[in-house]
């Protein structure tokens, strides 16, 4: 395969650089590419796509009204990041997880936030995620949000920001893990050219972060932990089997728990068995319809009664959404000073939030060159890309910002930066990308080296969601020779 004809387009490329030659950490991967007889890529970019199908690694696009099950689209070609680099944006992670936890603590006790007016009282009591039944609640170890999912992005200096956090039912881990595995088995050979960190050792650390919430009062020495899912018509329960099964832990659904003696029980073939921790995959609006939606066959009546009593933890807590509104994302920085008395290490991207006038009226004047997103949607549904919208488009989103400010934020639109993408006439062309990676608070924080890359496969598309065309990458975090490989 020839990367000569490749061109970055003046845009920040994880391959390669400005003037077109590789990256000092991309050139073994390039030149190991460039070895390939002819067809022999497609070939194995093939095998990948039938492993991946083999397999069993699927989604399913929500409102899709045929149901079927798909492969997540996945490019062979995986994204190099420095550990040098790695380790500031992990820092970076950390900090900002612990703030929003501090957050969450504060937001559902004292609001110490609010009191001294460094996030404005109403966007808080006005957020469709701030649940009222969860004030007062106390976790264990004071930990709302065990599992996130970040996004990063770069922009055109390669400088990486934080577009938005996931701090409910993050998804996409393992679609992380398979792809590692799946590279090893397609370009093994490649794998001599580097030391990769590893990634197959999540489950194992999302488990212990779920056996160090367990109540102190359990049953046994070992906590009894359990998936919840919706079930299998859920977009993501492939991920949830895949990790209930990595992990050693029983996916069930709401049908098969029961509240009794102030605890959670699991039906069992050989009778009940007292569960100990809840890792939900389910909305908090479903959980338990004696608290939330009554209409819920999802969740487990009597749910939140055992969690606030402390026979049963729950991951993530209940409220975690209002740390993930995209308005309240604005304030993430603020929170970072607050608690932490800190800067941020990884910068937001500029936010203007159309519940202030100044910054409504700014959004409204400037649309065909912002980015305008609803302030809870997900998958990149319900927003607004201003380059590429027509007249009538951005006549129809101003009303809709008239009519709810509080409901929509606008940013610029960033040069997502942009990676080699295998393309079906046997091409390369840059594709942008962003990067979510993992985060698990249990004894301490760990972050997941790399992490999910997603690709927009469409041709000069930002939107980078499974649900809209989007695929995946392998992502390298490459470290100094000598340490074990991936």
């Amino acid at each position: 395969m020839d990367f000569s004809k490749y061109k970055t387009d003046g845009f920040y490329d994880e391959l390669f650089a400005g003037d077109g030659n590789p990256r000092e950490i991309a050139l073994p991967l390039i030149k190991a590419f460039e070895s390939l007889p002819s067809g022999e890529l497609q070939r194995r970019q093939e095998f990948a796509e039938q492993t991946f199908l083999n397999t069993g690694v699927t989604f399913t696009v929500t409102g899709d009204k045929s149901g079927i099950d798909r492969i997540f689209p996945f490019d062979l070609i995986p994204r190099l990041i420095d550990e040098s680099e790695w380790l500031r944006v992990e820092k970076g992670l950390k900090q900002r997880i612990r703030a929003l936890n501090l957050f969450l603590q504060d937001i559902y006790h004292e609001q110490r936030i609010l009191k001294e007016k460094i996030i404005p009282a109403e966007l808080i009591h006005s957020g469709k995620n701030f649940l009222k039944e969860c004030v007062g609640l106390n976790p264990a170890q004071k930990i709302w949000c065990h599992v996130t999912g970040t996004d990063l992005v770069r922009d055109a200096n390669g400088v990486f920001h934080v577009l938005e956090d996931n701090l409910r039912c993050p998804s996409g881990v393992s679609y992380v893990i398979e792809n590692r595995d799946v590279v090893k088995k397609t370009i093994p050979e490649f794998f001599r050219h580097y030391s990769i960190a590893p990634v197959e050792n999540y489950p194992q650390r999302l488990l212990e972060t779920l056996r160090h919430i367990a109540p102190e009062n359990r049953s046994s020495e070992e906590p009894t932990v359990v998936v919840l899912t919706p079930g299998i018509h859920n977009s993501a329960y492939f991920e949830h089997a895949f990790l209930a099964q990595r992990m050693g832990a029983e996916l069930v659904e709401g049908k098969d728990l029961v509240a009794q003696d102030e605890g959670i029980y699991m039906r069992t073939t050989t009778g009940s068995k007292k569960v100990d921790v809840i890792y939900r995959r389910i909305d908090d609006s479903f959980l338990d319809p004696q608290v939330f939606r009554p209409d819920s066959y999802l969740g487990v009546p009597g749910l939140i009664n055992a969690y606030r009593k402390g026979q049963v933890a729950l991951a993530n807590a209940p409220g975690t959404g209002i740390a993930d509104d995209k308005v309240i994302y604005k304030f993430v920085p603020d929170m970072i000073r607050f608690y932490l008395s800190e800067e941020a290490i990884i910068p937001n991207v500029p936010t203007y939030l159309c519940w202030d006038k100044k910054e409504r009226d700014y959004a409204l004047d400037n649309m065909e060159k912002l980015v305008i997103k609803p302030a809870n949607e997900a998958g990149g549904y319900g927003m607004l890309i201003g380059p590429a919208s027509t007249a009538v488009q951005r006549a129809e989103f101003a009303e809709k910002i008239k009519a709810q400010p509080r409901n929509y934020l606008a940013q610029p639109t960033l040069a997502l930066s942009r990676a080699p993408t295998l393309i079906k006439d046997k091409c390369f062309e840059g594709r942008h990308v962003d990067l979510r990676p993992y985060i698990l608070y249990g004894k301490d924080v760990y972050v997941m080296p790399g992490g999910l890359t997603r690709v927009a496969l469409k041709k000069g598309s930002l939107v980078v969601n499974s649900s809209q065309g989007g695929g995946s990458k392998d992502t390298w975090v490459i470290r100094k020779r000598g340490t074990q490989n991936a």
